[in-house]
């Protein structure tokens, strides 16, 4: 099972104050324990909302609304993509990691085969695991 791991901005985050030493020494040593158990697919920080931009969709309307946005508690401002047993795992996992003051977002990815019910033929899950292993093997 795979799992987005989202960690929530706060106002430093949005103001691009960048963690100290320690924080970072203990972040580095967190994912390097992640990685050396096969969980860590991925992992990221994003920059501050103000350097990003949101498309809108309306119908056939395209609307785009440059950062920063206003409400910090519902941005993102980084992510690990995780692959473990289960979701309880995942939570094992976060909750050794080395944050204080802060809520970290768990949700699980959707799989190939979880589709099965909306493509009886399996056409788009084939087509859908070709695309992964064509992005999978460009790395």
């Amino acid at each position: 099972m795979r799992f987005m791991v989202i960690v929530k901005a706060n106002k430093d985050s949005e103001a691009g104050v960048l963690p100290d030493e320690k924080i970072l020494a203990d972040m580095q040593k967190f994912n390097e324990e992640l990685a050396k158990a096969g969980v860590m697919l991925a992992a990221e920080g994003l920059q501050a909302s103000s350097k990003g931009a949101r498309v809108r969709f309306s119908g056939g309307k395209r609307t785009v609304i440059d950062g920063p946005f206003a409400e910090t508690k519902e941005l993102v401002a980084g992510f690990w993509l995780w692959q473990v047993k289960s979701k309880a795992e995942a939570i094992e996992w976060l909750k050794r990691a080395p944050f204080e003051d802060t809520e970290v977002e768990i949700r699980q990815v959707f799989e190939t085969e979880d589709f099965a019910p909306s493509d009886p033929t399996g056409k788009l899950r084939a087509a859908e695991e070709r695309l992964r292993q064509q992005v999978t093997s460009k790395r």
